[in-house]
Formats: C-alpha cells, structure tokens, sequence
C-alpha cells in the first residue's frame, strides 16, 4: 500500500513492520535484504524505565501486604496437608502404596488435577526443585482448593474431627479471593488482607493448629502468624499504636486486666486502669486471687509540678488528679478481704515511663508501655504492647530477654525505693 502514508508489505515470512527511522525504506542500507523486518531503536520508544518515589512507594505497599498474606495462606496450607495426610492416608495407603493414595482418594471426580500434580512432581524431581526429601509425594503438589476438594469429598472421614463443614468453608471462601490476588500478584487491599488474615485465624482454630499457645496471653491478644514468625527481629514488642485511643481498639482494658492473677503499674497517675477499669471489677478481680502492685508518683513531689510545667496546665490540677486516683484505689483496697493483696505505693523519682504488667510472672505476660513526652499527655503518647515469657535468639547466640523482661526490671528497682500509701 503507498498512498502517501507509511509502507505496509507482506512478504513470504508475514507482515512487515514500519521502518524504525521514519525514512521510507527502513535504514537505507543496501544490504538489507528484502522483507526484512525493521526494528524500532529503543531511543526511539520514548518508554521511562525509572520508578519515581511514588511508585516505589506502592510497590513496597503491595509487597507488604501480599507477603504477610502469604504467610497465613502457607500456614493454612501446611496445616490443611496434616490433617488430609493424617485422616486419610491411614484410609488408602494400605490397599495403593505410599506413591498412589493421594490419586485413588482423589477418585474419578479429582482424576485431572491430581494428575496434573503427579506431572508437576516428575518435573520438579528432574530439575532438581525438590529440596526436601519430605516434599516429595504428590500431596505437596496440591493447591489450597485441590486439599479442600478431597475434604469435601471425603467429609465423613474428617467429621469425627472437625465440628463445623459450614464454617470451614466459609473461611476457605474468604481465602480463595487473597489466594488468587497473591498467587497473580496483583494489588491487596487493606481490607481483604484483613478478612484473609481473619479468616486464616479461625481455619486454623477449627483444624485443630490454632495461632498461638492456646491459652493466656493468646486469648487476649491472639498471637499473629507474622510475629509468630519473625518476633525475634522485633525482640517481643507485639503492637506498636501512635496514641492510647487506638490501642483501646484493639487491646481494650477488659482484655488486658481481666485474667490478670498478677498486675504491676508504674506511672504518673495510672489513668488507664483508674479511669477505665471499675472499682467493682478490680475487687472482682481481687477476689479471684489477683495480686496489685500500685505504684503511682508522688502527688507532693516536685516532679509533678515540673510535669505540670511542661504539659502547660495549672498549677496543682496534675497533684489533684493523681491523689485522686490513689483515694480511689485505696477504697478498693478497704473493700478487699485481703488488703495486702493490693499494694499501693508511691516514687519521688522523675517519671520516665508508664507500664501495666500482667502476668509477668509468667509465659503469658502482656504489657503496655508508654514513654513520657514533654508536651504530649499520656492519652496521646506512642504505645508499646509486649509478650512476656519469651526469649530472643539472635545469629545462634545465647537467649536473651526481650523488652517486657527490662521493663519488669525497672519496676522492681522503682518499687524497692517507693513509701507505702497507707
């Protein structure tokens, strides 16, 4: 075609494209042979290969998000093989071999994907993919939806051992939209990494693996699959939130001192547990065999006042509301049969922190710690929650005490130095 607008022919090998430099006849050289085709030189393109801020920003965002999915999708995943392996290996292993179960319990109705796995198996075994001696047999080959499908199939089988069919697929449902956005790698929402992360949750609890040691801490605040996973990078802070406000959200006060058989508190004024926590439920509490370790900073001290200078309030309406405070938990006390279950002192030392210690004792501790600011009040400082009862292994060194053990330290050291309140 030549109608005064760029050349299209066909030749022998099919159509040929444009020449790259504008000219009518490709590069001009005589040696180009005919219907060859002529390339575009990148300069040419005008594509922009760099990422500005913004899109590395997105990017990271989006690795984010799909990397902690995966992370409960292989949870899930491994913890779904168990349970076919250990219901229904015993079932067909016997009359089909080692090598054959998993394609007989697929039956007719699973014929083309198990299939489909056993040549994905040979070819992994060829080129050497299988790593793990463990790995290879056809059920490692089975996808999230393959493993549900001989569930289902088999249901009778796995009755005995998982209550709710309805509300184990359920929660497959909700995984299978993350499973494909990962697997694709395209964009997670916020809000699907949040119903995933659910989701894997409560399949866990059903299947029998649960996220977590099951009691203690774990039922007040679930243990993640991330921090499960990675918390000895982050020695054992398990939530960081930016005020008060929002660690109320997620860690409310009746979680957090509600199963409590052991609380220290060190701070200015303790408001989080006085102005949150009823009187009622802390002698509940009490009476329960909880034992209280009080430590509020003196309201006669000169430290209050400095604090009241740097918030910029007046003059003695920081010394009223910690007195208060400590009038409060003293009519607890009186209301208690023991009283010297319930300790409440007082420090003269500068504040530096505020801690709420539960079960430090123990290996379902949990803490909240927040860090003085010189123009921010205590409902507006970072917060920090801890995991007591751990240890951090670092690069094969020896054990070593995460944050909740420092902070325990420092309220022992305060206390042996605090004046009784009578």
């Amino acid at each position: 075609m030549d109608g005064g607008g760029r050349r299209c022919t066909v030749s022998s090998g099919g159509l040929e494209l444009p020449p790259g430099d504008g000219s009518p006849g490709g590069d001009g050289s005589a040696d180009t042979p005919p219907g060859a085709v002529s390339l575009a030189r990148p300069v040419e393109i005008g594509a922009a290969l760099d990422w500005d801020a913004d899109a590395w920003s997105e990017v990271r965002t989006r690795a984010r998000r799909a990397g902690r999915a995966y992370i409960w999708l292989n949870l899930v995943e491994q913890r779904l093989r168990a349970v076919v392996a250990a219901v229904l290996r015993p079932v067909y292993e016997p009359v089909h071999g080692e090598d054959e179960w998993v394609v007989a319990a697929a039956g007719p109705a699973g014929q083309e994907w198990v299939q489909r796995a056993v040549a994905v198996r040979e070819v992994s075994r060829r080129k050497g993919y299988l790593l793990d001696p463990a790995d290879d047999n056809v059920l490692s080959f089975l996808t999230l939806p393959q493993l549900r499908e001989l569930l289902v199939q088999h249901w009778p089988c796995f009755e005995p051992y998982l209550d709710d069919r309805r509300e184990l697929e359920l929660a497959l449902d909700e995984l299978e939209v993350t499973r494909n956005v990962v697997s694709r790698n395209r964009a997670l929402s916020e809000t699907v990494l949040a119903q995933a992360e659910r989701a894997a949750g409560r399949l866990l609890a059903i299947l029998g693996g649960g996220t977590g040691s099951g009691a203690g801490s774990a039922d007040r605040l679930p243990v993640d699959a991330v921090e499960d996973i990675v918390g000895d990078r982050y020695a054992d802070v398990v939530g960081v939130h930016p005020d008060r406000v929002r660690l109320q959200r997620q860690l409310p006060v009746e979680d957090l001192f509600g199963s409590a058989r052991r609380l220290d508190a060190v701070g200015i004024g303790l408001n989080l547990l006085v102005q949150n926590y009823s009187g009622r439920r802390l002698v509940r509490l009490a009476e329960a065999g909880c034992r209280a370790r009080l430590l509020f900073l003196n309201p006669a001290s000169s430290a209050v006042r400095r604090r009241e200078r740097e918030l910029g309030i007046k003059k003695g309406e920081m010394s009223r509301s910690v007195e208060m405070n400590i009038m409060h938990m003293r009519r607890v006390r009186d209301r208690l049969r023991d009283t010297a279950a319930f300790e409440i002192r007082v420090f003269d030392e500068t504040p530096r922190f505020t801690a709420y210690l539960v079960n430090g004792d123990g290996s379902d501790g949990l803490a909240v710690v927040q860090s003085y600011l010189r123009k921010a009040r205590g409902m507006e400082a970072p917060v920090l929650v801890l995991r007591g009862g751990g240890t951090v292994v670092r690069d094969g060194r020896e054990p070593e005490h995460g944050l909740f053990e420092t902070y325990r330290e420092e309220f022992e050291s305060v206390w042996a130095d605090s004046r009784p309140v009578s």
